[in-house]
């Protein structure tokens, strides 16, 4: 049976995006024409999810808000001869499914996913952190290919990976990999030395946040998971580690450990991840974004342009 459950965990605090983030969910914040998390939705819905589980928290109902109908805005814009923006409203009508749950307390990722469980059943489901986006305009396949390579190869987890910097290993879950199975494509411009594992890779173990010295690889986890349901009796096993979170690393490193079958995907050049989780990260996707709207990119470009060069002429006087 397809896959078409999707949690997408959004109850984190985003303390480091204060006070940006103290009365609205950094999920909502926009990137560009978009909120963060409806970017993660039409991802989603493109590679075939058809129900989409929010694992939400304290002041998140306005991602509930968002994703209903609004048929009060709808007939606003009609009465005031604004039809056209109903266009900008289409997400509304997607053929979707959106079933919410808490997380009571913030006990970390691998609790949220646990909080998942009384929905998702004894079925395989897709995990999609809601504070990051896959290629320009979410402009990506890659839940498909890791449906797709997560029932073709039978396995136990499907993992995406990205390439980053040596340097920048210490600040997430890092790779172990076992071998190669298919040719490795090229990292993005910018985001690291080239891998030497194949696009598609066993792996033997899952470092978090390793010292640079003692990283296994520079792959490091994006966002994206593929899980049969033993996942959920895994995190129920995981006792809590730093902070007093349960970490999803910790269960993906027991599923590895008691023989389980953990695939690794990476991002290709052309779908790279962009978090939202710090203003310099947010700030870098939001030009991006905006850059590269149909409609308000060129001119943006022309005022950057300008603006920056009044800049230079500034500093040079």
């Amino acid at each position: 049976m397809p896959i078409d459950l999707a949690i997408v965990p959004v109850a984190g605090h985003g303390t480091r995006l204060l006070p940006s983030t103290k009365s609205q969910p950094k999920e909502m914040l926009p990137v560009g024409r978009k909120p963060v998390v409806q970017y993660v939705v039409e991802e989603l819905a493109s590679s075939g999810m058809r129900r989409i589980l929010f694992v939400t928290g304290p002041g998140k109902t306005s991602i509930e808000n968002h994703f209903d109908i609004n048929v009060e805005l709808i007939s606003v814009l009609r009465e005031t001869g604004k039809e056209e923006l109903l266009e900008e409203l289409e997400f509304e009508r997607k053929d979707l499914q959106y079933f919410y749950t808490r997380q009571r307390r913030q006990l970390g990722l691998g609790h949220a996913v646990l909080c998942a469980r009384p929905l998702a059943g004894h079925e395989p489901v897709v995990v999609a952190l809601g504070d990051s986006i896959i290629g320009l305009n979410a402009q990506s396949d890659i839940v498909r290919r890791m449906t797709d390579e997560f029932e073709r190869a039978d396995a136990d987890a499907v993992i995406a990976f990205e390439t980053v910097p040596r340097e920048d290993v210490v600040h997430y879950g890092i790779a172990k990999p076992r071998s190669p199975l298919t040719p490795s494509p090229s990292p993005p411009e910018g985001r690291g030395e080239k891998s030497s594992v194949g696009e598609v890779f066993v792996l033997d173990d899952l470092i978090e946040k390793p010292a640079v010295a003692e990283a296994p690889s520079n792959l490091a986890v994006a966002a994206r998971y593929v899980f049969k349901p033993a996942i959920f009796d895994l995190l129920a096993q995981t006792p809590p580690g730093k902070g007093g979170e349960i970490q999803l690393t910790d269960a993906i490193r027991l599923m590895i450990q008691m023989g389980g079958r953990v695939l690794g995907i990476q991002l290709p050049a052309s779908e790279r991840r962009f978090d939202i989780g710090n203003f310099e990260s947010y700030f870098q996707a939001f030009v991006e974004f905006a850059l590269a709207d149909s409609r308000y990119g060129p001119a943006l470009r022309d005022f950057l342009r300008s603006h920056l060069a009044n800049e230079t002429a500034d500093a040079r006087r």
